[in-house]
């Protein structure tokens, strides 16, 4: 009995498949006429006549305007009023057809050649000077022949045809790139010789070739110039000078005796790089070393740090401070006989003050205060004397005006008075220099064109002082700054600067110092700098028939070997003449040789 169940399964997997195959072939035979015998039962939603309808909305009336009468087939609903023609279209409608693109010779191209960019030719000075262009051509094989094109003139353009154009001698033309714009190259116009600035497509050029034709960039006014370090949002300029030489009379007297010497003077120059507000601080320093005078032996330090605080477009805050240290100068009659080395002065001192600006007019006010002591004097037979006598306190402010009256000229007018008040009430010779004084100078800021850059001012100086004995200190002042760019290798500076010092000669209630210089400098080469100085100076001893003339002529030659090193060489000519000839008037030459480290 379990025998027959298999044979009975065998047989109903058998017939199974014979009826599925001529189900199979009836259906396979069977017409699309709904007419005709045996063909396919009509659903619900066929036409009358067997046919399955269109359910794709057609589009409107004014939308098939524009592709004529042919109904429009897509998807979905209509795009809406000023709705684009590029990008997806999710209703699969046919696209609006563009006006044919012409070519250049007025005719449409061809919808099998995509346009190609007019062949641009380069100038015969800029083809000149791309030598390696002439043998480097890229040529392009057409569809058709295979020919590559290498007949193009340098002067005439020709229309751009099926086969594309190939780089040559004196041309560059662009080869076609439909699907990915080629890299353009602007020429300045000083390169072309019609003066006419040309695009040229740099596709097939090498990356030698290409930076060929970039634009070029401004040259450096300083190609030697320090490039200095970054300290978070400072820049700083560090320095040093190593100077060795030879003065016929270091000590400035009659017949004086000479002596090799040395200099070393370091200095730092720190900029912010804010976006707003400013500091700036200049700090620079030297000592000086004689071998035959060591009691000549003496330091100088000069430093200035100077801030702004933008407080809005047209209000600021200023903010100075001073600290130097120095001597008197070698031959001062300040100078005592006998020192074992000259007695140095301290100053220090700081500045306040705001400018505020109304259109064209800007005020500037400002208030000072300094100190100056000096150190005791040491003497060559182990005694020494104070200089309490000397040291002194200075309050001052300043009032200036300025207006633009034009683009790079800036006239103004500039006010100040101080009084200087002594810690001794009388000096060592029984006088008392307590003093006030006053000044006014009106003048001019220029930048013309960077032709003439600077400022320039003259005016009236007085001083007063406490003890009736002493006569009052008074004159005209000039004071200037200018640097005249005669070419772009010689520049004219012109310096001037007139000052009211104090002094400890009996009788003589101060030196009215004028002092002016004249410098020539002029670039041999970039890396070779001379110069030429001429200077003058005329001390005025108020109370006194002492005056004295000073010269200085000299000559130098700087020598830049890199960014970082330079080398110098000067040699300079100092005299003095004096109404008081006798154990006054002297001639000096020194002789300088140094290097300068720079970073």
């Amino acid at each position: 009995m379990w025998r027959s169940r298999p044979t009975r399964l065998v047989a109903s997997v058998g017939v199974g498949a014979i009826v599925s195959a001529l189900a199979a072939f009836h259906a396979s035979a069977q017409t699309t006429d709904p007419a005709a015998p045996g063909a396919l039962r009509r659903i619900l939603d066929d036409n009358d006549d067997g046919t399955r309808p269109d359910r794709r909305p057609t589009r409107p009336a004014t939308d098939r305007a524009n592709v004529g009468d042919r109904p429009a087939i897509g998807f979905g609903n209509p795009p809406a009023f000023g709705a684009g023609t590029t990008g997806f279209d999710s209703t699969n409608r046919p696209r609006r057809k563009l006006r044919p693109a012409l070519r250049p010779s007025g005719r449409p191209a061809s919808a099998t050649t995509p346009p190609q960019p007019a062949p641009l030719s380069l100038a015969p000075p800029l083809a000149s000077g791309l030598p390696s262009l002439s043998g480097a051509t890229t040529p392009a094989t057409s569809a058709t022949t295979g020919a590559t094109n290498t007949t193009q003139s340098s002067t005439t353009t020709t229309p751009p045809t099926t086969t594309p154009a190939s780089t040559v001698t004196g041309s560059i033309a662009a080869p076609p790139t439909p699907t990915r714009p080629s890299s353009l190259v602007r020429v300045p116009a000083s390169a072309a010789a019609d003066g006419d600035t040309t695009v040229v497509n740099t596709a097939n050029l090498s990356p030698t070739q290409a930076t060929l034709l970039r634009r070029r960039t401004t040259a450096e006014d300083d190609p030697f110039a320090p490039i200095g370090l970054r300290y978070g949002a400072f820049l700083l300029l560090p320095a040093v000078e190593v100077t060795g030489g030879y003065d016929t009379n270091p000590g400035r007297v009659p017949d004086g005796r000479a002596s090799w010497f040395q200099v070393y003077a370091p200095e730092l120059i720190a900029k912010s790089d804010w976006e707003r507000h400013e500091v700036t601080a200049t700090l620079r320093g030297s000592y000086t070393t004689y071998e035959a005078t060591p009691e000549l032996d003496r330091p100088s330090f000069d430093g200035k740090v100077t801030g702004r605080i933008d407080v809005t477009r047209d209000t600021r805050l200023i903010l100075e401070g001073i600290f130097q240290v120095g001597t008197d100068n070698p031959g001062s009659p300040n100078i005592q006989a006998g020192l074992t080395r000259f007695p140095i002065f301290t100053t220090l001192g700081g500045t306040f003050g705001i400018t505020q600006r109304f259109n064209r007019v800007e005020f500037t006010v400002k208030g000072t205060v300094e100190r100056t002591e000096y150190q005791d004097s040491h003497f060559t037979d182990g005694t020494s004397q104070s200089n309490d006598d000397r040291d002194f306190n200075r309050y001052g402010g300043t009032l200036r005006v300025s207006y633009d009256l034009m683009p790079g000229l800036k006239p103004f007018v500039e006010g100040g008075a101080d009084t200087r008040v002594h810690d001794e009430a009388l000096d060592r010779t029984g006088f008392d220099r307590d003093s006030t004084g006053w000044y006014a100078k009106a003048g001019s800021t220029f930048e013309f064109s960077r032709k003439l850059t600077g400022e320039i001012a003259l005016g009236y100086l007085d001083r007063t002082y406490k003890d009736p004995s002493l006569s009052d200190l008074n004159g005209i002042t000039l004071d200037a700054s200018l640097v005249y760019a005669m070419s772009a290798l010689t520049n004219i500076k012109l310096t001037a600067n007139t000052i009211a010092q104090e002094t400890t000669v009996p009788g003589t209630s101060g030196v009215f110092t004028r002092n002016t210089g004249l410098e020539v400098e002029h670039a041999f080469r970039r890396w070779l700098v001379g110069s030429l100085k001429f200077n003058y100076g005329f001390d005025d001893y108020v109370g006194s028939d002492r005056k004295d003339d000073r010269y200085s002529v000299s000559g130098s030659l700087i020598y830049k070997i890199n960014r970082v090193a330079q080398i110098k060489a000067e040699v300079r000519e100092e005299w003095l003449r004096s109404t008081t000839p006798v154990g006054v008037n002297y001639n000096a030459t020194v002789y300088l040789l140094g290097v300068r480290l720079q970073r």
